[in-house]
């Protein structure tokens, strides 16, 4: 079994038992990054940027990816703050929250459901909060990681085949 179909499988399991399926890996990436599965989320959702023509759509994605990397980093120092590698991932965070907010630059407020500019926000915030203790202090905790949301994903597909037909 390779990556895809790995990950395909973990989509699936992720579809709760009498309700709606999951729409796509874009859904998943969300319901796993606030779970706090942020390798996971990457892992989901790199497969949609990794077969994306449309360059505004894969950059987004890639953003995603590389927001959710940086948290990657947080989460692992905040378990193990002494271990020899997880103990320096504070400032990479801090790079990827900067790839991140870079590829989101040129793109709408509000971008495949996501409301970007609270978006831009968070990722400012976190990097700034964690430059101004230079590098010492992890903001990330468990009780105050951030959650992501989507407008109703019927919405979300009506504005891509909308999009996709000009």
């Amino acid at each position: 079994m390779n990556k895809r179909e790995r990950i395909s499988d973990f989509v699936r399991s992720l579809e709760p038992a009498g309700e709606q399926p999951w729409k796509d890996y874009y859904v998943a990436f969300f319901h796993l990054w606030n779970a706090q599965k942020y390798y996971e989320a990457h892992d989901v959702l790199e497969q949609l940027w990794l077969v994306e023509e449309n360059v505004e759509l894969a950059r987004f994605y890639k953003a995603l990816i590389q927001a959710a990397g940086a948290f990657v980093h947080l989460q692992k120092n905040f378990e193990q703050p002494l271990h020899a590698k997880h103990g320096r991932r504070i400032r990479p965070a801090t790079r990827l929250f900067a790839l991140a907010l870079r590829n989101l630059q040129e793109l709408p407020d509000e971008f495949h459901g996501l409301e970007l500019t609270a978006f831009r926000e968070l990722l400012t915030r976190w990097c700034d909060e964690i430059m101004a203790q230079r590098f010492e202090q992890n903001p990330w905790s468990p009780q105050n990681a951030p959650r992501l949301s989507l407008r109703p994903i019927d919405s979300i597909a009506r504005s891509t085949k909308s999009r996709r037909k000009k």
